[in-house]
């Protein structure tokens, strides 16, 4: 639960992930619309990519070995198709890997360059230090996801907290199966497509006022 909270001093509330510019081109501009931008990233994005990739993060770390770590975080990065959401990417594994070194984990710190490519390496060791099972891990990975984008659309659309809130619940009941298609997916069947994303994303760089930093 301390892994996923909000309040986890990583700053994962700065970031919309290109919702700021879907919100600014009218492509999410209320409940239904954000329902259906975030089933479709949940759907083409975390199911076939992120998920799976945290998995083997997972197995990685649980197995001590900083070059399987490495390599999975290197593949999750090259993944993020702005320059925005690798930014994001490193700026968040800086931070975790920062604060899993000062809870006194100590791979953090001696595998802090393997860990460093994606914020999903060092929650997948902070899971495997704390004896979380892969499959709470990954339905927590995707809880907080979920979480941060409705926080992110109630601020920005801007969506009341009631319609924020039924969003999120219609949602969460999809992340368990998310979680059990991933678990299931082949290494060589791992990666996925948003291109409304990228071009949001890319979009959002130039965009002339923001709140948020992705």
């Amino acid at each position: 639960m301390q892994l996923v909270s909000p309040a986890l001093p990583i700053g994962a509330f700065t970031y919309s992930q290109g919702l700021e510019w879907a919100v600014e081109a009218g492509w999410v501009n209320d409940s239904t619309t954000l329902s259906d931008w975030l089933e479709g990233l949940l759907e083409d994005g975390l199911t076939h990519l992120d998920l799976p990739v945290l998995c083997r993060l997972f197995h990685a770390c649980k197995d001590a070995d900083p070059d399987a770590i490495g390599h999975w975080g290197r593949t999750l990065y090259a993944s993020r198709e702005s320059r925005e959401l690798r930014a994001e990417e490193r700026q968040r594994a800086r931070a975790l890997i920062t604060l899993l070194g000062d809870l006194g984990i100590e791979h953090a710190t001696a595998w802090r360059d393997a860990l460093s490519h994606c914020q999903a390496a060092p929650f997948a060791l902070a899971a495997v230090h704390w004896a979380i099972g892969v499959e709470d891990c990954a339905l927590g990975y995707a809880w907080g996801w979920l979480e941060n984008q409705v926080a992110a659309a109630i601020k920005l659309v801007p969506l009341g907290q009631t319609d924020g809130q039924r969003v999120q619940l219609a949602l969460a009941e999809r992340l368990p199966l998310a979680v059990e298609r991933a678990l299931a997916i082949d290494d060589e069947d791992i990666g996925a497509g948003a291109p409304a994303l990228a071009i949001a994303s890319a979009q959002h760089e130039t965009q002339y006022t923001r709140l948020f930093r992705s």
